[in-house]
């Protein structure tokens, strides 16, 4: 099924790959995600809307198996704090439900903040824009097509205690 999200990619000759799995409604974590589509979770990156205060609005795009850090979004995104936004104003807001959520085709560009380690990796996942779809693609590809949205995007250390992941790891 094509999504807005593969659909916008088209439009940037991005190359990429869609990977459907099985919803479970009761359990749309990333980590559950990356098993059905068989990649590692920390190559599974889940996008979560924040806020920084009425009409501050900010993408954080961050390893499934990882938590967000509140202040370094907050410090990344030159904001006094930042926070979820509450699950109602999620859909009104990108256009999105819960567990289908992606940068591309959002209602509107919201400033995007990607967790540095993405670009460790050949591959990352995240959603097409809908439940039981993900785009797979390069992390180039992905901060390429994030760059081409108004909202800007930029890479920053945005997990808690991120150290463990880079250990090992050479860019």
């Amino acid at each position: 099924m094509k999504t807005n999200g593969a659909r916008f990619l088209e439009t940037l000759n991005i190359p990429f790959e869609l990977r459907d799995y099985e919803v479970d409604p009761e359990d749309l974590s990333a980590t559950t995600v990356a098993k059905k589509i068989n990649m590692p979770a920390e190559q599974v990156f889940k996008t979560l809307l924040t806020t920084g205060g009425p009409g501050a609005y900010a993408f954080a795009v961050v390893p499934g198996n990882e938590e967000l850090d509140f202040k370094k979004l907050a410090r990344a995104a030159g904001l006094r704090k930042a926070e979820m936004v509450s699950l109602k104003d999620v859909q009104p807001l990108t256009g999105y439900i819960r567990g289908g959520v992606t940068i591309f085709g959002a209602k509107k560009a919201y400033p995007v903040f990607v967790d540095e380690t993405a670009i460790l990796f050949d591959k990352i996942s995240v959603s097409a824009g809908t439940r039981g779809t993900q785009l797979i693609l390069s992390p180039d590809d992905y901060l390429r097509a994030a760059q081409s949205l108004e909202g800007g995007v930029q890479t920053a250390d945005l997990v808690k205690n991120a150290a463990h992941v880079l250990e090992g790891h050479t860019a």
